[in-house]
């Protein structure tokens, strides 16, 4: 559209009407867009200065957390533990490989495993002529820093000319860590030696803290509580809870082993009660620590003997068990009766 200048008198020409869209249009002088200016400019102010408190507002106010997602980390390998258990199972493993590895190729991959330079030696002994029914570690020390010497005892089958089979022959081990100061595996650093029995590996059994056995009184309510509490516990004879004390928790051995179970002899720890208070009714709360000779009948098996320590605590007249003690208490262990580890209290 074209302008014309007023002195030319032509008749005005109508504008195209402004479509209604809602918003109104103004005109708008110097002055007054310089006001409005200044109000968008200080809006704006306030709004970036306030942003931060309204943010702040909404976060307390909001009653369930936004979960972000994260991307999954993946999952890392765990070191190994750097005491003896670790090199200890990893020997006795490589010593039943090593036992009954032969001239085949699938041996010395196996054996390779555990000692890698396996895969370039040539075995000229028959693949699994002799074999390893148990091993175990009897010894392991320490020579360095995530290096060890175990010796393994294991019993052998087959066992080549001069040498009983099923004799027990003993292995020595030499176990480094790898993985740097965070273990993360095990390699042996040679093959094994087979070694004389370890010096020190037999002894006399230590003295245990208990007085004289001798044979269960039926008179005793003590003997009365461990023979029902074993018959439930072994046999699956009665319920296992009636013979427990308050608080103290023990399953009974599932499947059941034997079909009976017959106390054969007790014996009291320390000095033990009184002679003939044994037979009385027990004050509340006295405590009487037995070590317990049982023999137990089974379907394959005849008077398997067998030893419990046993905890009893009395209560309302009667004798309960408190516990099932882990092992006997020793005589030159300072605070036996302290100390010892105990099953269900």
């Amino acid at each position: 559209m074209k302008w014309r200048r007023k002195e030319e008198q032509t008749p005005p020409v109508e504008e195209p009407a402004v479509p209604d869209t809602g918003w109104a249009t103004t005109s708008m002088s110097t002055g007054a867009m310089a006001n409005w200016t200044a109000v968008v400019r200080w809006s704006a102010w306030g709004l970036l200065l306030t942003g931060p408190l309204l943010g702040g507002w909404a976060l307390a106010s909001a009653t369930t957390p936004v979960a972000v997602p994260t991307r999954a980390k993946a999952p890392r390998a765990q070191p190994a533990t750097s005491d003896a258990v670790a090199p200890a199972g990893f020997a006795e493993l490589y010593v039943a490989a090593y036992v009954k590895a032969g001239d085949g190729d699938a041996d010395a991959e196996e054996l390779a495993a555990y000692y890698p330079a396996a895969r370039s030696m040539s075995w000229a002994g028959e693949d699994g002529a002799e074999r390893v029914e148990s091993a175990s570690a009897v010894q392991v020390r320490q020579v360095s820093a995530g290096y060890w010497s175990v010796t393994v005892a294991a019993r052998i089958t087959g066992s080549s000319k001069g040498t009983k089979s099923g004799s027990v022959r003993y292995f020595q081990v030499p176990v480094g860590a790898t993985g740097g100061r965070g273990a993360s595996g095990w390699t042996a650093a040679a093959l094994p030696a087979e070694v004389a029995a370890p010096t020190g590996s037999k002894g006399a059994a230590p003295e245990l803290s208990y007085g004289a056995g001798h044979a269960p009184l039926d008179s005793d309510p003590a003997v009365q509580t461990v023979r029902g509490f074993l018959a439930a516990y072994l046999t699956g004879a009665g319920e296992l809870d009636r013979y427990l004390s308050p608080g103290t928790t023990l399953h009974a051995v599932r499947p059941a082993p034997y079909t009976a179970v017959t106390v054969t002899q007790i014996a009291d720890h320390g000095q033990g009660p009184a002679e003939g208070a044994e037979t009385q009714t027990p004050p509340d709360g006295v405590q009487r620590r037995l070590l317990v000779d049982v023999e137990g009948d089974g379907k394959h098996t005849s008077g398997r003997p067998m030893t419990y320590a046993i905890e009893l605590r009395a209560r309302d007249g009667r004798w309960e068990v408190a516990a099932l003690e882990a092992a006997p208490a020793l005589a030159t262990s300072p605070n036996s009766s302290d100390s010892q580890e105990r099953h269900g209290s």
